[in-house]
């Protein structure tokens, strides 16, 4: 994602104390899951990997799948993912640095609300895909309405810092249908959650594209 994307705030919900937020995780998650395709990808890219805490989760997942996650330039971040062992690149998510139909898994989980052209964002993720996609942004004006019954962002009507686009789940369901198969639909509270598929691609009983490119080879800007 280029530098011009507003990057909000960096709380670590994945790792907050409060009981209410780690029940609202519990339930992403739950949905997360739910999700996920059974039969194990080969690759799997996750846009606005952040601290690396969902790649992690895939990893432990799927143990044989080649991961590889995109953010923002950020060197704390960084040393993250070398610590962790990841594979991390910066990377455009309108400019994805990788050949088409590239990856079984495409994952943006809480990165379209901060992009300034999320149809361009989204073109790019179906380009490099062969398999699933999941997708999840906040839920409006549901997210607005919880920061501002728990007193956070009042000043801007509880919009949280780098969120620059908003959908009902009716209109991110609309925004992903315009370019993509919609599987499924789920709204843990308070997001919405999407799983679909690209359109034209072959599958096999398994529900994996019969098209499988080598795994991807990497651009010269690794973390």
């Amino acid at each position: 994602m280029s530098t011009s994307v507003p990057t909000g705030n960096t709380y670590d919900k994945y790792g907050s104390k409060n009981p209410i937020e780690r029940r609202l995780m519990r339930g992403f998650f739950s949905a997360l899951w739910h999700v996920l395709p059974r039969e194990h990808p080969a690759t799997v890219l996750e846009v606005g990997v952040g601290e690396g805490e969902i790649s992690a989760k895939l990893r432990a997942l799927y143990p044989d799948a080649h991961i590889v996650g995109i953010d923002l330039h950020d060197d704390a971040l960084a040393v993250g993912w070398r610590t962790r062992g990841f594979v991390g690149v910066y990377a455009d998510i309108a400019r994805l640095p990788f050949p088409p139909l590239a990856f079984d898994l495409v994952m943006a989980i809480e990165v379209l609300e901060h992009v300034p052209e999320p149809s361009a964002a989204l073109a790019e993720l179906v380009r490099v895909s062969r398999g699933r996609l999941v997708l999840s942004v906040p839920r409006e004006p549901i997210w607005r309405v919880a920061n501002m019954a728990r007193g956070k962002y009042l000043a801007d009507l509880g919009n949280t810092p780098g969120h620059i686009q908003h959908w009902s789940r009716r209109s991110f369901a609309e925004l992903v249908g315009s370019q993509l198969d919609v599987v499924s639909v789920s709204t843990p509270f308070p997001w919405t959650m999407i799983e679909a598929r690209p359109r034209g691609v072959r599958y096999n009983g398994s529900g994996r594209s019969t098209e499988s490119p080598a795994v991807p080879v990497l651009p010269a800007r690794q973390a």
